[in-house]
């Protein structure tokens, strides 16, 4: 008889409960509520929320909307604004809910701070991150220039290569919070080895402690289960980079959105199934996954 478990360390992360709860107490309110960009990647608890209300809408959206509108609410998610949108928010007369992730706000400050000590020097921030992801596009925007993101080793030694990064002069590097702290090691390795003489490297510790702890913990669970069935949407970052941790750990890793997309040919009766998520999927549904493998049997 096939076995399931659900990873109790799944599930969201404290900054997408604070704003999903948020975001549920001004629906329960009443009046419309827009969330500027996807509260959260997965489409199952997006489907869920703009069931009750909640309106997604784009950077594109807000620049287009007539001002001033008076009795709309626009909610910032986790991932963080860069300071131009809660101008424009100011200038449209919207009722404006922050729920931008502590750790990211701290993590906006410190880049900010850094590109003004980094000003007198002709220094630059070099992010680690996925470029065109929403966190990093905040980040970015704290500051007028001097930044450069890069995803992995390969494209840090491009842009070393092709002068867009500058190893002679002084670097500040940090991470979006919710990289692979192993990836962020290899880029700090690498650039320590490119610095030149009387250049200084700063690397920063900004990947969230509950994303770090998270990734060590799923490897472990993976490797104890015959199965691993990973639940994330298409669009989360976090859930790419942790599913990918799973396979490496465990083969027989199978990625999917939601309990429609589980295959009998997957699981064999005696298997010890495990079954996990990102920081953007909901217990629910790793709840409804779990129960749908089991009367697969």
């Amino acid at each position: 008889m096939i076995q399931v478990e659900i990873d109790p360390h799944s599930g969201f992360c404290g900054g997408v409960i604070r704003a999903i709860s948020t975001a549920e107490q001004s629906l329960s309110e009443g009046g419309r509520l827009y969330s500027l960009g996807a509260i959260v990647h997965n489409e199952e608890e997006l489907a869920r929320l703009e069931a009750r209300g909640l309106v997604t809408i784009d950077r594109e959206d807000l620049r287009a909307m007539d001002g001033p509108v008076s009795g709309q609410t626009v909610l910032i998610r986790a991932h963080g604004e860069p300071p131009q949108v809660y101008g424009r928010v100011r200038e449209l007369g919207l009722r404006l809910i922050d729920c931008t992730c502590p750790v990211v706000l701290r993590l906006q400050s410190d880049i900010r701070e850094a590109h003004a000590r980094l000003a007198a020097s002709g220094g630059q921030i070099v992010i680690f991150g996925k470029i065109g992801h929403p966190e990093v596009l905040g980040l970015v925007g704290q500051v007028d220039g001097g930044v450069t993101v890069v995803e992995n080793p390969g494209q840090l030694q491009e842009k070393i290569a092709s002068g867009a990064i500058r190893t002679d002069r002084d670097i500040e590097l940090f991470s979006q919070t919710t990289m692979s702290p192993e990836g962020y090691g290899k880029v700090r390795e690498l650039l320590e080895g490119q610095m030149g003489a009387g250049a200084r490297l700063s690397v920063h510790d900004t990947i969230c402690r509950q994303v770090a702890s998270r990734q060590r913990e799923l490897a472990e669970f993976a490797r104890e289960h015959d199965v691993v069935v990973f639940v994330a949407g298409r669009e989360s970052s976090n859930g790419k980079v942790l599913c990918e941790l799973c396979r490496r750990a465990n083969v027989r890793t199978y990625h999917i959105g939601s309990a429609a997309a589980l295959r009998r040919e997957w699981f064999r009766p005696d298997d010890r199934v495990g079954v996990c998520g990102a920081t953007s999927t909901p217990k629910w549904l790793l709840e409804e996954v779990a129960a749908a493998i089991k009367n697969l049997q």
